[in-house]
């Protein structure tokens, strides 16, 4: 089968031998699969130099994957040959993960796909879903409950504004300002353009401030200034974390598989109530100028890899 891998900085699809599932695995005849920020740091070598990842010849690239299921391991009674289904690779150091012909998942870290979506789209969600449902858990808000998030335009803020608002919080929403409507049709109730003076700015539409914040684009002792205290807040980058003043919990959100809400992440993309957003679709062969384009930024959505 062909796979990318990322050796010496660069980028290169190669032959590799077909995988085969092992005790509660399941292997997936790739159909797509997302690229994300991640990519580009795994192919840059960023992750390496920051310890990371244990040193390699070289590191496979994708985390996201939707697909048909081809061979299932022994004790997996929930996934057949011919099912449709999404999954998260979201172990670094592998030779080989999900931007391949094959890949081989934990049945832990695959959901039946949503239904009616085709497999371009259905390949965007897991990585930056289940980034905003963990980061959500970890804020402990319920229906009621007031969020800000940073970000809300980007992959993880949309679906973070989205299924907060699914959920009953009430979400203030930071992006540029030309992306306003975009983040109110998410569900936003209040907005506040990037760069204006954050904190005062959601605290004058949220006296006293948010409950918790969410920042996906880093922002820090900015969208910290807008929580109230005593409040929660939750990075979604290692080391970009503020202080924890007023007694706000601040934590940071690693993402791991997680098949079962993944499986609630696809019924809300049936549902209508996510927004699956493609950027574009290259063929696998193509894949370095697809992480070119993604290296070069400003895009909305994500670039997906196909066959």
């Amino acid at each position: 089968m062909r796979a990318l891998v990322a050796r010496s900085g660069r980028v290169q699809l190669v032959e590799a031998p077909d995988p085969e599932p092992g005790p509660g695995q399941v292997r997936i005849r790739m159909e797509a699969a997302a690229l994300n920020p991640v990519d580009l740091a795994t192919a840059s070598g960023s992750l390496t130099a920051l310890g990371l990842v244990q040193p390699l010849d070289a590191y496979g690239l994708g985390w996201d994957v939707a697909g048909v299921a081809d061979l299932v391991g022994p004790g997996v009674p929930h996934v057949r040959p011919g099912d449709f289904v999404i999954g998260l690779s979201d172990r670094l150091p592998l030779p080989v993960k999900a931007q391949a012909d094959l890949v081989v998942l934990d049945t832990s870290a695959v959901a039946p796909a949503p239904a009616g979506i085709p497999a371009v789209e259905a390949a965007t969600l897991p990585l930056n879903t289940l980034t905003a449902v963990q980061a959500l858990d970890l804020t402990g808000l319920t229906a009621g409950d007031t969020l800000l998030v940073t970000g809300a335009a980007g992959g993880v803020g949309g679906y973070l504004v989205e299924i907060a608002a699914a959920r009953g919080v009430r979400v203030a929403a930071s992006a540029s300002a030309g992306d306003e409507a975009l983040v109110r049709s998410f569900g936003a109730e209040w907005f506040v353009p990037r760069g204006e003076d954050l904190g005062p700015a959601v605290r004058a539409a949220v006296p006293g401030g948010v409950d918790a914040a969410v920042d996906a684009a880093l922002v820090g002792v900015a969208a910290l200034d807008a929580v109230r205290g005593g409040g929660a807040f939750v990075s979604v980058a290692a080391g970009a974390a503020p202080v924890p003043l007023r007694g706000i919990r601040v934590s940071t959100v690693f993402i791991r598989a997680d098949g079962g809400r993944l499986a609630e992440i696809a019924r809300l993309a049936e549902a209508g109530r996510l927004t699956t957003r493609v950027a574009g679709v290259h063929p696998l062969e193509k894949a370095t100028e697809a992480y070119e384009r993604l290296a070069a930024g400003g895009l909305r959505g994500r670039l997906v890899l196909v066959p």
